[in-house]
């Protein structure tokens, strides 16, 4: 039984490619979005991630192999691992990038990082025990609506811009992963569809630059090529577990955290259909291990076991891939060699990569549901328009124009932008949109008492403040969570109380549909039990 075979070195360039590119925008958007200084990215992020990388691609790799000769069979393919791009994406925005914005303290903002990091990471291990429990009780309607709101508009809307602003460099590297994975057909040579439009959209770059025909310029020196080895960042982590800051984003970290213990057994179900049938416990185990060490090592960025088992299985890759992908990043980010691509490959050249995985986010969340809970999905996806009209463009405009929320709130009705609608929908949008979707499809399902109890948390979450609820602190937007004192010392015990009220009184209704259909579908099937047997009484 052979350890390494040819498909391992197609499935590594495949898998190493898909993570560099992962490491390669978290370099950048740290330094740009989140205020870091490239000496923390560089010597504690980066290195970080390494590590989780390794240890989860060493286990999944030594886990095919243990497969292997426990079946007999030679075809086992190890599970695919990597950096969680959604969650990458929701952190970096939606709770790294709003610290900086609010403390201007780089530190801090690295802090919360590794706070959410770390909850990813404990949410995953205890998936292992409970995921298909919450599989069960969760339609996949609420679930992957809310994870293809944030794949719709922070991960595709946000980037697209960014490559239409530079068509020269990265409209033809976009165009190329496009025809190669929506086609699924091999490019020339045989090389992945993500190095060639690296490789391309580099070529374009560097040709225009020499010409004097494109305004693109190489990034700024991130630091020198050095020996970064792992630090721990146990210490800061433990310091910020009680800054009541953190915690204000649970309603950020809770569903992604979710959606990553979902995705990974969806990922393992995959895996099982293509002929691999691997645990459950220890594989969901491992993969929330390694979002944890990722944290303690200054990793802001939680890992996962990625899709597409399949495709790696197609391509001949076994188990070796997986191994020496761990092997080869651990490498290049221990070396500094980060520093090196950065300076070389523009960063508009990898976007297509993020636009595909949004397109196909948000692709999947109405594929993959049952054809009347569309609907639900659709409806699941408003919020997340909310949060990213005021994070990305409303804050954005109003700070370059000296102005606060508070100042425009009246004015723009006059516009037809009803700004405080938008503040509401867009707090603690992610859970807003899976209660949205969820309550939605049990309603099309007519499963009104289901629809009933998700109607009751929606009330819950809004009277502590988890949705809707937020105060304008300073002409700004901030959270508040009950129970809490107000300005006058008073206790309050609710928060976002219509909100609460409102969902309440639909649970009521609910309710009370399902009591009186109920009633008459019995009386219905009485009717017809006797029209098939009038002796029956």
């Amino acid at each position: 039984m052979k350890y390494f075979v040819r498909g391992d070195i197609d499935g590594f360039f495949g898998l190493f490619i898909d993570n560099m590119l992962q490491l390669m925008l978290i370099q950048t958007m740290c330094v740009n979005i989140c205020g870091l200084p490239p000496e923390l990215v560089n010597g504690m992020i980066l290195p970080g991630a390494a590590i989780s990388i390794l240890l989860g691609n060493l286990f999944y790799g030594f886990q095919a192999w243990s497969l292997m000769k426990k079946t007999g069979r030679d075809d086992i393919t190890a599970l695919p691992y990597g950096i969680n791009t959604p969650s990458m994406i929701a952190y970096i925005f939606l709770v790294m990038a709003p610290v900086y914005r609010q403390t201007n303290d780089a530190t801090l903002t690295w802090q919360v990082g590794l706070f959410a990091c770390l909850l990813s990471g404990i949410m995953e291990c205890g998936g292992a025990f409970v995921g298909d429990w919450l599989r069960k009780h969760t339609p996949r309607a609420g679930l992957l609506s809310a994870l293809a709101g944030v794949a719709i508009t922070f991960i595709s809307m946000n980037f697209i811009f960014q490559l239409f602003a530079s068509p020269a460099i990265a409209l033809l590297p976009m165009l190329i992963i496009l025809i190669a994975y929506a086609s699924r057909i091999k490019l020339p040579i045989g090389l992945p569809a993500g190095l060639i439009a690296i490789l391309v959209g580099a070529g374009l770059a560097w040709t225009l630059k020499y010409f004097g025909m494109t305004e693109w310029k190489p990034a700024a020196s991130a630091g020198a090529l050095a020996l970064n080895m792992p630090q721990s960042s146990i210490k800061p982590l433990v310091t910020f577990l009680s800054n009541p800051l953190g915690w204000q984003y649970m309603s950020i970290i809770f569903p992604m955290g979710l959606f990553n213990i979902i995705g990974s057994l969806q990922n393992l179900e995959s895996a099982e259909a293509a002929g691999d049938v691997y645990p459950t416990r220890s594989s969901l185990l491992v993969n929330g291990l390694g979002s944890i060490v990722a944290s303690m090592f200054g990793s802001c960025f939680p890992t996962t076991i990625y899709i597409g088992h399949p495709g790696w299985k197609a391509m001949g890759a076994r188990a070796g891939y997986s191994i020496l992908n761990g092997i080869a990043i651990t490498a290049v980010c221990f070396t500094g060699g980060m520093t090196l691509l950065q300076q070389w490959i523009p960063v508009e050249a990898m976007l297509g990569i993020l636009l595909w995985i949004g397109i196909i986010i948000t692709a999947q969340a109405f594929s993959a549901v049952p054809k009347a809970h569309t609907m639900a999905v659709a409806f699941g996806l408003i919020p997340a328009f909310a949060a990213w009209s005021l994070d990305i463009l409303i804050k954005p405009c109003l700070i370059l124009g000296g102005k606060t929320l508070t100042d425009v709130i009246e004015p723009l009705k006059g516009f037809g932008v009803y700004l405080k609608g938008i503040i509401s929908l867009s707090q603690g949008f992610l859970v807003t949109s899976l209660l949205y979707a969820a309550i939605l499809a049990f309603i099309i399902d007519r499963k009104l008492n289901k629809a009933a109890a998700w109607s009751i948390a929606a009330a819950v979450l809004s009277a502590t403040g988890v949705i809707h609820a937020y105060e304008m602190v300073d002409g700004n937007v901030a959270n508040v969570f009950a129970p809490m004192r107000d300005g006058d010392g008073q206790m309050r015990y609710m928060v976002a109380t219509e909100f609460a009220w409102v969902y309440l009184a639909t649970a009521a209704l609910l309710m009370l549909l399902h009591y009186t259909h109920r009633k008459m579908d019995k009386e219905i099937s009485l009717e017809q039990s006797l029209d098939r047997d009038p002796g029956a009484v």
